[in-house]
């Protein structure tokens, strides 16, 4: 059975980590017919829209989607298509699984957690207005639906893949109410519905300091909207940066997989960007459809291009002098040893 995937090339560097992607997916032999379909600025001269309606109901109709990153300005210029896509496909929990990676050297080892984003409300959905001249307000939102929903989704993760346990940052003891609903509801679900994975909290600022003293303290990390956008990218420094960590946006009926590194549009035309998130999103993509052999090829190939480290095969960022095509043949050639 065939699977209608879903993608969105994006900006910048987005259309040469897509082709990559779609190289080293297709050569696995997974079941998937790609579908690709417009996002982002360059969407805008063609259809008017940083997000066409065609876009997201296609997504929609195949539940599916690998996407590329997609520019979004600073202070300025359109909303971010990430969160609207969010938003019109109900993609409520985030999830960015982060692990030390073999040849990449850092100043931490043996890092494997996940972080659980809330991915539909608080700051960071940017409602924001302006009261008066020189004055604005951000309002942040929270609602027990979002809140119950996304630790229910966190302690089922635990528990379908063995882990441990969930650990909440939060900052309640100055929002006591939005982020004091997002506790009450974390710990309800987990003394009603997930008393066998173990639980606990910590002020958001302590488990910061307590990441970046020894990760390997965590396990599951489940966090607000705007925490967990800043959390997860701290998590991806421990390990080598965001060209290594893989990203999904999962809903009831939909899921988006995605690198959650930028366009880079400076990187754009040069051959020279990592492809490797995208990749390795693409394999959370197959295990996500039941196309675990092949995920499996994948991340087997990848992890020994890492492990082998030859400087003419990887990219810049992690070390060598490869490009965005060597990277991605260079995982070829294993998958073909394999």
């Amino acid at each position: 059975m065939s699977h209608t995937v879903c993608l969105i090339p994006g900006d910048g560097i987005g259309p040469e980590v897509a082709k990559a992607a779609r190289r080293v997916i297709d050569a696995a032999n997974a079941h998937i017919d790609w579908l690709e379909l417009p996002a982002g600025a360059g969407a805008v001269d063609e259809y008017g829209d940083v997000l066409p309606d065609t876009t997201v109901q296609a997504i929609e109709i195949h539940r599916v989607a690998l996407k590329g990153p997609i520019t979004t300005p600073i202070g300025k210029g359109f909303r971010s298509v990430n969160v609207q896509l969010r938003k019109r496909l109900n993609l409520y929990a985030a999830v960015r699984p982060v692990r030390s990676m073999p040849g990449i050297k850092t100043r931490y080892e043996n890092v494997e957690l996940v972080v659980i984003r809330e991915n539909t409300e608080g700051l960071y959905s940017g409602l924001e207005n302006e009261i008066t001249t020189g004055v604005v307000q951000s309002l942040k939102i929270a609602t027990r639906t979002a809140c119950e929903r996304i630790s229910r989704f966190a302690f089922q993760y635990a528990r379908e893949r063995g882990r441990r346990r969930v650990t909440v940052f939060h900052k309640a003891n100055i929002m006591k109410l939005s982020d004091g609903l997002f506790l009450d509801c974390a710990r309800e679900v987990h003394e009603n519905e997930a008393p066998d994975i173990q639980y606990d909290e910590l002020i958001i600022d302590n488990g910061c300091m307590h990441l970046v003293r020894d990760p390997s303290e965590f396990d599951i990390l489940l966090l607000e909207n705007l925490y967990g956008d800043m959390v997860s990218d701290l998590c991806a420094g421990l390990v080598g940066g965001l060209g290594v960590v893989p990203g999904a946006n999962i809903g009831n009926g939909c899921a988006v997989f995605e690198a959650v590194h930028g366009s880079a549009p400076d990187l754009a035309g040069k051959g020279l960007a990592n492809p490797l998130a995208l990749i390795m999103s693409g394999v959370m993509m197959l295990n996500h459809l039941g196309e675990t052999d092949a995920a499996a090829r994948i991340k087997t190939a990848y992890d020994r291009v890492l492990r082998d480290a030859d400087p003419r095969e990887i990219t810049r960022d992690i070390g060598g002098q490869g490009t965005t095509a060597s990277f991605a043949d260079a995982i070829l050639r294993r998958m073909e040893l394999a």
